[in-house]
């Protein structure tokens, strides 16, 4: 698609949540200071985009919320692109909440729009930027993988509950608690994160995936991250990045290398052929959850359950 199809396919989305909106503005609007009175008696509608977040507006929420998430196992944030059905979802939503930095492409502009008629939240946007990764490649930009370093996504979880305590005051007291609980399974998690990651020995903690989603997970965790495709995934890896792929494996005689579930793996497998033919074997070590969780019904459909397969995975193959 070029670039000018996707902004006609943009205005043509925000066109249809406006008319929407303004259809529906009649008989609900919680960013009022009477918002919160119009969810007595109801659960509050809330439309998430990536499941990670799913995850925290479900946990936090418990049964005040009813929750839709808009890109289910294997979706690639950077490249979806909303459907009718999701502006539909979108516009009947009491609130939104969204990544930000730039995660969700063209959407994130939409909703920046929305806010004007119902609260739109990019969960990141209270992280100290001094903690944001900035990568050079990545144009300016911060890199929005933020998850993968669970601290800084234990800001998130707070920044969601405060949203939902605003909108429904009556209840934040139980949004408190929900989130107080989560917060210290989140420290657990990273006390795993950081054993397990110590069980590799030194020289072997190196982490090659299918794109550059593992940035704050290596800082964090203390694993060198390098990836095939850069942070977004909207340009395919080149051959010039199989080749430097293949040079790394090769020179430091890298044993496994990963694929993810969200991300095709002709590249990956590209690369390991290319080694195969300099004469070093590297296996798939196995796939990670990077932009997306699992199924739903499997435990790694939580964000917890995917930061633990995604760590055991990487251990077993590599130490």
């Amino acid at each position: 698609m070029t670039e000018k199809m996707r902004r006609l396919l943009t205005v043509a989305v925000t066109l249809g949540v406006a008319l929407l909106l303004a259809a529906g503005s009649g008989c609900s609007d919680s960013s009022t200071a009477g918002g919160s009175r119009s969810l007595a008696g109801r659960k509050i509608k809330v439309v998430c985009t990536i499941g990670m977040i799913t995850d925290i507006v479900k946990t936090v929420g418990g049964d005040r919320v009813e929750v839709e998430g808009l890109m289910g196992p294997g979706v690639d944030p950077h490249l979806y692109k909303a459907s009718e059905g999701d502006v539909r979802k979108l516009a009947a939503a009491d609130v939104i909440f969204y990544n930000g930095l730039n995660l969700e492409g063209k959407m994130g502009d939409l909703f920046v729009r929305m806010n004007a008629h119902r609260p739109t939240v990019a969960v990141t946007e209270e992280i100290d930027p001094k903690l944001l990764r900035e990568p050079p490649e990545f144009a300016g930009h911060y890199d929005p993988h933020a998850w993968f370093d669970v601290t800084l996504w234990m800001n998130a979880v707070q920044r969601v509950e405060k949203a939902l305590a605003k909108l429904d005051p009556d209840h934040a007291a139980g949004y408190r608690q929900r989130a107080a609980a989560y917060l210290e399974e989140l420290k657990q998690l990273d006390a795993f994160v950081k054993s397990r990651i110590a069980e590799i020995p030194k020289e072997r903690r190196v982490l090659v995936t299918a794109h550059d989603a593992f940035g704050y997970f290596g800082h964090r965790y203390d694993i060198e991250v390098v990836g095939l495709q850069g942070i977004s995934t909207v340009s395919e890896a080149g051959v010039g990045d199989v080749k430097r792929i293949v040079d790394l494996v090769v020179s430091r005689k890298i044993k496994a290398i990963f694929v993810e579930t969200s991300v095709p793996q002709r590249t990956i497998e590209a690369v390991i052929e290319a080694a195969r033919a300099r004469g070093h074997d590297v296996k798939i070590g196995g796939a990670l959850f990077s932009d997306a969780m699992g199924d739903p019904a499997a435990p790694e459909g939580t964000y917890a359950g995917m930061i633990r397969h995604n760590v055991n995975t990487i251990v077993e193959a590599l130490k």
